[in-house]
């Protein structure tokens, strides 16, 4: 899940996501160019399955498997009984333990060697919203279904669609796809930027900086290419 922390605008999980009050200076507020289309595009899935976590590279000889999770706490991802892939298979999560960050090693039930593990490498994990439950706090609230909300300013006018909320180690953040273009922009997840959700309505208000879809600027000339 998702914080929404209070905090003043400086210029204006399936996890849970919360709004922080405190923006590291390196964190990203501005145009960004379009994610790469994947190389292998899962099947199209029931739209009301959260996807909850990717399976990596087999981890040694004996059927582990790294696995990146998507939840708040990682590791809680072993919690919520038997997960689904996007082909319809159960899969069951019998142990997990940290390497780095969100990255994990898990054994799963019924793959106990190198080659059995190596067959889920880029399989996804969901899980059906409903299992999910509520958000615990007010201002707490979960990435699934805060993706896809339309995106209004103060004024009530369209911007775009909340694509993503990333989190790339300073704060939660919002990727926003405008109306009109390809080119998306990330904006904090604060209380200051993000004053009002409506999820009933499908609708969330921000208060963005001037320059939020302005495009990259050049790189300074001694930075490498």
């Amino acid at each position: 899940m998702a914080r929404r922390p209070t905090g003043s605008n400086p210029s204006g999980d399936g996890g849970r996501r919360a709004r922080t009050s405190r923006l590291d200076a390196s964190t990203p507020t501005s145009a960004r160019p379009p994610k790469p289309e994947p190389e292998a595009p899962l099947p199209p899935t029931d739209p009301t399955l959260v996807r909850m976590g990717e399976f990596g590279r087999a981890q040694g000889l004996n059927g582990e498997v790294r696995l990146k999770s998507y939840t708040a706490d990682p590791a809680a991802i072993a919690t919520y009984g038997p997960l689904l892939t996007a082909d319809g298979r159960r899969i069951e999560l019998t142990s997990v333990r940290s390497v780095s960050g969100d990255i994990l090693v898990a054994r799963v039930k019924g793959v106990g060697d190198r080659n059995a593990a190596e067959a889920l490498n880029r399989v996804a994990l969901f899980l059906p919203r409903e299992r999910l439950g509520e958000a615990a706090e007010e201002d707490e609230f979960f990435a699934a279904d805060l993706v896809g909300l339309d995106v209004v300013d103060r004024d009530g006018v369209p911007l775009g669609t909340v694509t993503d909320v990333p989190n790339y180690g300073g704060g939660d953040l919002l990727e926003i796809r405008p109306a009109a273009g390809r080119v998306t922009a990330l904006l904090p997840f604060t209380k200051a930027f993000v004053p009002s959700l409506d999820l009933a309505n499908g609708r969330i208000t921000i208060d963005p900086p001037e320059d939020l879809f302005a495009p990259p600027g050049p790189k300074p000339p001694d930075e490498p290419t």
